[in-house]
């Protein structure tokens, strides 16, 4: 799953494995279909070559870019699922943002953009060195 965040600093990148829940980031100075094109690039020489990849992305401009649908058209294991708008909810992603922010952004001082991407890299070191996978337990009732 994947998901984007924007502070008024630096814009985050992340994509999140479900079943491991790891996650690989990274900061850039803007958001557009160009990072967005090298943070795929990025996950493509992270991800084991015979791992289908399913990205389940929000309805932004930046992820249906025609840059990003050639990038896209050209690698057939990749798999799109785009949510609903204004659901969400519904994305595991969106889960890890709020830790993220509650606990490395939320009142934390960050004097530079530098301050501020290193500790969204520390999080991001430190979920990763510990891995907890979301479980739902709220029953469908």
């Amino acid at each position: 799953m994947f998901g984007t965040a924007v502070w008024c600093t630096t814009s985050l990148f992340a994509a999140l494995d479900v079943k491991a829940g790891t996650v690989i980031g990274q900061c850039y100075p803007r958001h557009r279909a160009s990072e967005f094109r090298r943070f795929l690039d990025e996950i493509e020489s992270a991800v084991s070559a015979d791992l289908d990849l399913h990205l389940v992305l929000d309805n932004l401009a930046t992820h249906k870019a025609k840059l990003i649908r050639d990038w896209l058209a050209q690698r057939p294991r990749y798999h799109v699922h785009f949510t609903p708008t204004s659901a969400s909810w519904i994305n595991q992603v969106e889960r890890w943002f709020g830790l993220l922010t509650e606990r490395a952004i939320r009142r934390g001082v960050h004097g530079s953009v530098e301050e501020h991407e290193r500790d969204i890299r520390a999080f991001i070191a430190a979920t990763d060195a510990d891995p907890k996978p979301f479980r739902l337990v709220k029953s469908a009732e």
